[in-house]
């Protein structure tokens, strides 16, 4: 018997999210799997005929080269949907006018999604329906519980997806690997081999038009409360009995309730910072309070720097520094490992000695390691020498990754609801702490590596 089709129901699909990151991502797993069955309805405000969607979904996954034949399956299927505003019975006619298996994704502001899941409250919904949403997951801890709440009325907690791309990552999810199946590596991964850890994820992009929700989150909640937190404990958690769920979402759950900040002082343990006017790639960048849509008053930062402490037998006195920055100099996203320092040296060997780092590259992806060496000219002098290699691209992007897993009911790279509320949890102090401003909003000019600029 054949499997009827998947509906992929787009909430907000007139938006950014959906024709930069959703439907690439799609063309790129209809290119690895051409056999998926699926039609992708949109649903907006905006006015759009069934052809003119047809014709987008077409264009924007054609460039994926997913093959004539899915492509058109796709296309002629999907159909478009306009709403006056999201109400809950708007939605549910929508869903019940569909045949098969339907995933509604809110490609929606964090309060329009909340919105929306108060409103279907009480209503019927499909036997198969699939939740799926965006971080962030509310804008604190209060607001994080209330969330799910309103979901576990809807639909059970193994119907609901809570998508952060950067679980799709290749590289992020190849940092199981490096870690789990290298004795060299695993064998020397705690607090007696490692000094500190820094999980890095800055930019040369500059605010671009998305003041309507930057402005309101800006680079803690953006980069920091979600992407960066998970990250980390990819990289620091035990290790599991397998790669499934729910042993990953367990033991990332057990990370975080060990994760206090550094020092426990939310002043002294993190950095805010915004960008004034500069230059970035040979492009003039305004001062971010000079951008379109943005409120001065609101005191937006778009560098943020936290430093963390697990606090178990593996990685207590181990400083864990999370950052992310827009306008910056150089694109760099990476995960740095770096060991302590040997503590003895034979007598003889001159130039001090360089430490080990370990170098995981998410944007681009590499894997580099620096060891200590003798140069050429003096053999008893140390230098270091850098060994690296590049890591092949995945062929799926991604939401590509993300899609394919929430269409198969699969929540290996879900965020699972208590996983989401105890991120919020660790970082609630920095967030209370700035906006009292009780931590001073720094100024770096935009293509600056971020340093604090000089009082003016």
């Amino acid at each position: 018997m054949t499997a009827k089709p998947i509906n992929f129901v787009i909430l907000g699909a007139s938006g950014d999210l959906a024709a930069r990151l959703l439907l690439p991502g799609l063309g790129t797993l209809l290119a690895t799997n051409g056999e998926r069955q699926m039609r992708v309805i949109g649903v907006a405000r905006s006015e759009k005929s069934d052809a003119e969607w047809q014709d987008l979904i077409r264009s924007v996954l054609g460039e994926q080269e997913c093959g004539h034949e899915a492509l058109e399956q796709v296309a002629t299927d999907s159909r478009w949907r306009q709403v006056e505003d999201y109400s809950g019975e708007e939605i549910v006619t929508i869903l019940k006018d569909l045949d098969g298996p339907s995933v509604l994704y809110f490609a929606l502001p964090p309060e329009a999604t909340g919105e929306v899941c108060a409103d279907l409250c009480g209503l019927e919904l499909p036997d198969d329906l699939v939740l799926a949403l965006e971080k962030p997951f509310g804008h604190d801890l209060e607001g994080a519980q209330r969330l799910n709440a309103l979901l576990a009325q809807l639909v059970p907690e193994e119907r609901v997806f809570r998508v952060d791309h950067f679980l799709g990552k290749n590289t992020v999810l190849n940092v199981l690997g490096v870690r789990f199946a290298n004795l060299l590596l695993e064998s020397a991964w705690t607090a007696d081999r490692i000094e500190r850890i820094e999980i890095i994820a800055d930019e040369t992009l500059a605010l671009e038009g998305r003041a309507g929700y930057y402005d309101t989150a800006g680079a803690l909640i953006d980069m920091v409360q979600s992407h960066l937190l998970l990250v980390m404990c990819l990289v620091t958690m035990e290790e599991p009995a397998r790669i499934a769920t729910p042993e990953l979402p367990d033991l990332m759950m057990h990370t975080l309730r060990s994760t206090q900040l550094w020092g426990d002082d939310p002043v002294a343990s993190s950095r805010r910072a915004r960008y004034t006017a500069g230059e970035v790639e040979g492009k003039q960048v305004p001062a971010y309070i000079e951008e379109d849509g943005v409120d001065p008053d609101r005191q937006t930062e778009t560098l943020a720097e936290v430093t963390l402490e697990i606090r178990n037998q593996r990685w207590a006195g181990v400083p864990i520094t999370l950052r992310s920055g827009k306008a910056l100099a150089e694109n760099r996203s990476t995960i740095e490992v770096h060991f302590r320092p040997m503590r003895h040296l034979p007598e003889g060997l001159e130039g001090g000695c360089p430490v080990n780092v370990l170098t995981i590259g998410m944007t681009p992806q590499h894997i580099g390691l620096s060891l200590a060496t003798n140069t050429d000219t003096d053999r008893l002098r140390l230098t270091t020498t850098h060994l690296g290699a590049e890591l092949g691209e995945s062929p799926l992007r991604p939401y590509g990754e993300i899609l394919g897993r929430i269409f198969d009911r699969d929540h290996l790279l879900s965020v699972r609801g208590d996983v989401a509320e105890e991120c919020w949890r660790v970082l609630e102090p920095v967030i209370e702490a700035w906006r009292a401003d009780r931590v001073p909003l720094e100024e770096y000019a935009a293509g600056s590596a971020g340093e604090q600029s000089p009082p003016r």
